[in-house]
């Protein structure tokens, strides 16, 4: 996929190393030319210098023939403003846009503007970890995922992930070992062992 990126601060230029660590062809916009040097090494997309809400910047930086917009700077109002020109003016298919403010991210949801929230998200975790729960939530696209980890039945020891019928709403993310290793479940079909833990991912409407 094409992606854009607007803002290369922590967020954005982990963002754009990890999207090009994917395959992805990234391009990132910032206002202030020293945040670059926050880019990985390894990262081999495009930068553009300007303010990301002028149009010819975004033309510049590739918006025309992308698939996906990522707005991530660190102020609200320029990420809501950029993915609604690309939305609206350009016909970006897929954009998104990083909102500090939950009362922001509530009412912009609410217009069918998808938006991240990492107050909200910090907020989840925190309370999660306080109480020592083993699940947390957050919401993808309208929907609610909730993480959830759990011990591994009997039943399961010795099985191979195919073998193994899941819920029709989990997916298996990753296992815990007794170790504390953890193992991403990708595309992989390795054998559980008594002591692991399963960490689920739980879809709903």
């Amino acid at each position: 996929m094409n992606i854009l990126v607007i803002g290369c601060g922590n967020v954005g230029s982990a963002l754009c190393g990890a999207l090009s660590a994917q395959g992805h062809d990234v391009s990132v916009i910032s206002s202030d030319k020293e945040q670059f040097s926050n880019l990985p090494p390894d990262f081999n997309g495009y930068t553009t210098f300007g303010i990301p809400i002028d149009k010819e910047v975004l033309k510049k930086a590739g918006i025309e023939n992308c698939d996906a917009l990522a707005a991530v700077t660190s102020d609200d109002n320029t990420n809501l403003m950029v993915i609604q020109l690309a939305k609206q003016f350009f016909g970006v298919p897929k954009v998104f846009a990083r909102v500090n403010d939950p009362k922001k991210h509530e009412v912009f949801s609410e217009f069918g503007l998808e938006t991240v929230c990492p107050t909200n998200t910090t907020v989840t975790s925190f309370c999660a970890a306080i109480n020592s729960s083993a699940s947390a939530g957050t919401a993808i696209g309208g929907h609610s995922v909730v993480m959830e980890m759990m011990e591994i039945p009997k039943e399961f020891i010795g099985k191979r992930i195919s073998e193994i019928e899941f819920e029709e709403n989990e997916t298996l993310v990753a296992i815990e070992h007794s170790d504390g290793t953890v193992s991403m479940m990708l595309l992989k079909n390795c054998g559980l062992q008594a002591g692991d833990k399963l960490i689920l991912a739980k879809f709903a409407d």
